[in-house]
């Protein structure tokens, strides 16, 4: 087994698709011994109670059929133990279920994992290498080599590769994150309307409801109605929190025009 190729930048470009992406990956990877890719991205990783969301995207490669449905449908992916060290570590990380385990998955592990160890041991997915790739404003990212049925050197041969696998990860996301749509980088964990996230972002920037109603040329109850909306969906208890869960969920979007209305209105 040899090492990654150190010009493997030739084989991505910015904005590149995300199949491209997986398939150059591949190619840097499979003479290293590697065998499967994963990768995914979500806007928000994890609930305002903590549970692992679901990832707006979720690329794989050479992996069982079947797998993307446990993760993305069957609730795997929050039972996941590689998803809950990307969030405890930011260096890419070593993880094995027949051999040696890193010491950051030993500190994960817990019985809640069984199920997604039992299916990686059956499929005989044991080993991999795990980037964790975080942003300033909350996006996860993780970008996975895989290697089935792995000789018993294959860990140590693979720890020296971290920071080459680190890097290659990076690269890949950089690539294609810069083709990724609005909907791929906003939480879909909830589904607010457009005016009912304007309502809520107005609102948190300080506007009444009747200041609302005038930003949005609607009436009072129309702008009642579309905060009421949007804190019924969320789950709120009331406007305030609303508010609160839509920040978390990053809903809001960006406030300086809010902030700037809310400057005028306070100055009329």
């Amino acid at each position: 087994m040899q090492g990654l190729s150190g010009d493997f930048e030739s084989e991505f470009h910015i904005g590149m698709g995300v199949d491209a992406a997986m398939a150059a990956a591949m190619r840097v990877l499979a003479p290293a011994g590697f065998t499967s890719l994963i990768y995914d991205y979500t806007p928000v990783p994890v609930s305002h109670d903590g549970e692992l969301i679901t990832p707006s995207l979720m690329a794989l490669a050479n992996v069982p059929t079947g797998m993307q449905d446990l993760w993305c449908k069957g609730g795997y992916y929050q039972i996941d133990p590689v998803q809950e060290a990307a969030l405890a570590v930011s260096r890419p990380f070593l993880w094995s279920h027949k051999g040696s385990q890193s010491p950051v998955m030993r500190r994960i592990l817990q019985r809640k994992h069984d199920p997604v160890v039992g299916y990686l041991l059956d499929t005989k997915m044991t080993c991999g290498v795990t980037v964790p790739i975080r942003f300033d404003g909350g996006d996860l990212a993780t970008f996975t080599a895989i290697r089935l049925d792995p000789e018993p050197n294959f860990e140590a041969e693979a720890q020296m590769m971290l920071p080459g696998i680190g890097d290659l990860g990076h690269l890949f996301h950089d690539c294609v994150y810069a083709g990724f749509d609005q909907r791929t980088k906003t939480s879909q964990y909830f589904h607010l309307t457009s005016r009912e996230r304007q309502c809520l972002g107005l609102a948190a920037c300080g506007l009444t409801a009747k200041q609302i109603a005038h930003e949005i040329c609607r009436s009072v109850p129309t702008a009642t109605l579309h905060l009421n909306a949007a804190s019924r969906k969320l789950g709120a208890r009331n406007r305030f929190h609303a508010i609160a869960l839509a920040a978390h969920y990053r809903l809001l979007g960006p406030i300086s025009q809010g902030q700037n209305l809310s400057r005028r209105i306070s100055q009329n």
